[in-house]
């Protein structure tokens, strides 16, 4: 990691909005299908068809830039940026460059307990290219591509930040911010793995305590979190290098091999100036009514850091534990639907933390495609708070509800798993454990009061685990002390 050098970097986030069809025609924008199904002669370019604009892609965009602290541009603009690349099949993209729909955001990101504001530049609207499959495990390293156009012309929005962020970590942090804040307005599904969320980095170093911006290249191929960090750690270590030995940086894109952990020239950078942008003439500006906006704004739900908020202030939830609920909407909703069900909210936090996503990382599920729900998971609480199961008992269920859905009651009486607490009849295995085990009987009346666990744990044995650990423990130190 640099030391005599600083980190500048800056991230342009593609988000594909979860309209039910295109940006400027009447295909589908469902994820899947065989190649090239999900097209027609408009997003395949074809001579003689003209886009028509997709509101609701135009009411998402006002939507994230509204939850991401932006201000709305009533009048907006589309553009053609024109290039050559094979998955483009008009050889130029329609988007936004002189005009943009929204401007000067910010996302607030927290690292170490530290807080920090990372600027955004823009948001605009623009259409997806297709898709390139190569023959082999990346661009550089295959001998042919073959184009898919299924997702040509899906609408996106393209997150432009300020080059705020210093390290990888931010990096990090301010896209997981990013990701959840989106998926909380319900304008994309932002599944990176299928392309949903998609991140380039733009980087370069500069000497510590510099001022002046360095020459950045930009990463591109990075599919996940993790990927982003360990590509820019590697960049900005190769880029050190490159200084320390007295070299210059190139201005260029460069791909992230995940196999290799390394990032390898693809192209020269290219400029603005280098797209030829001019105004797109088969579309007509956007202009927003303010009171839609008003409209649109007042609709937003309850975002990450107010939702957090409320869950350390009213649900007295540790600021990390409320930090992991609300990083995800589906996590936060299934915390409060439980709550509501059950109303402990430490208990349930203490569950979902513990054994609910231990369960679903394992898996690999997301929390809609889990077998529990909230109502079986305060079911199964409410049967360990009545005393009828064991915390023991409690997770071996929920293992259970959680591979097969089954009620936790129906569990129970499966597996005859139903906590003993009749005093009368634990009084009798007591008593029957004490006469078997003088010695530690003897040892916790002469002060070793560590022996009573050795006792709890033969009445245990006794009972297969049913008995009531709290009953057997007043009762054996009520006989003890006799």
């Amino acid at each position: 990691m640099a030391t005599a050098y600083e980190a500048v970097i800056g991230l342009e986030v593609h988000v594909e909005l979860k309209t039910n069809t295109k940006i400027f025609c009447s295909c589908t924008t469902e994820f899947g299908g065989d190649p090239n199904t999900h097209v027609c002669p408009g997003c395949l370019g074809f001579p003689g068809t003209l886009p028509v604009m997709n509101k609701k892609a135009v009411e998402y965009a006002v939507r994230a830039g509204l939850a991401l602290n932006c201000a709305i541009n009533p009048y907006s603009r589309f553009d053609r940026k024109n290039y050559f690349y094979p998955d483009l099949p008009t050889a130029y993209q329609i988007s936004q460059y002189f005009h943009p729909i929204c401007k000067e955001g910010y996302v607030e990101i927290e690292l170490g307990g530290k807080k920090k504001k990372i600027r955004i530049n823009r948001i605009h609207l623009e259409e997806d290219a297709g898709k390139l499959l190569h023959s082999g495990s990346s661009i550089t390293s295959s001998q042919y591509s073959m184009a898919d156009y299924n997702r040509a012309s899906v609408p996106l929005i393209e997150i432009v930040s300020e080059p705020d962020m210093r390290s990888p970590e931010e990096a990090r942090a301010y896209l997981e911010k990013l990701r959840a804040i989106l998926e909380y307005t319900g304008v994309s599904d932002v599944k990176m793995e299928q392309g949903s969320l998609r991140c380039d980095a733009n980087i370069s170093l500069r000497p510590v305590g510099s001022t002046e911006f360095g020459t950045k290249t930009e990463i591109k191929n990075m599919n996940s979190f993790r990927s982003l960090q360990r590509a820019l750690e590697y960049e900005i270590d190769r880029q050190q290098d490159v200084l320390e030995e007295g070299g210059t940086i190139i201005q260029e894109t460069r791909g992230w091999d995940e196999e290799k952990g390394i990032t390898s020239s693809m192209r020269s950078k290219e400029e603005a100036t280098d797209y030829r942008y001019f105004p797109d003439p088969n579309l007509p500006p956007i202009v927003l009514d303010p009171a839609w906006i008003k409209t649109i704004k007042a609709s937003l739900p309850e975002l990450p850091d107010a939702r957090k908020e409320r869950l350390v202030k009213e649900c007295g939830l540790s600021e990390y534990d409320a930090g992991i609920i609300t990083s995800s909407r589906s996590l936060a909703e299934f915390f409060d639907r439980t709550v509501v069900l059950f109303n402990e909210p430490k208990t349930v936090a203490n569950w979902m933390m513990g054994e609910y996503l231990r369960l679903l990382n394992a898996e690999g599920l997301e929390v809609s495609e889990s077998k529990v729900t909230p109502e079986k998971l305060a079911a199964l609480l409410k049967l360990q708070a009545d005393g009828k199961i064991s915390g023991k008992m409690a997770k071996v269920v929920f293992e259970e509800l959680f591979n097969t859905g089954k009620e936790p009651e129906t569990i129970v009486k499966e597996k005859g798993m139903v906590q003993i607490s009749d005093t009368g009849a634990l009084e009798e295995i007591v008593m029957k454990v004490l006469a078997a085990n003088p010695q530690s009987v003897a040892d916790y009346q002469a002060g070793k009061e560590k022996a009573i666990g050795f006792l709890v744990g033969q009445v245990m044995k006794e009972t297969k685990g049913q008995a009531n650990p709290g009953i057997v423990n007043q009762l054996l130190k009520k006989k003890l002390s006799e």
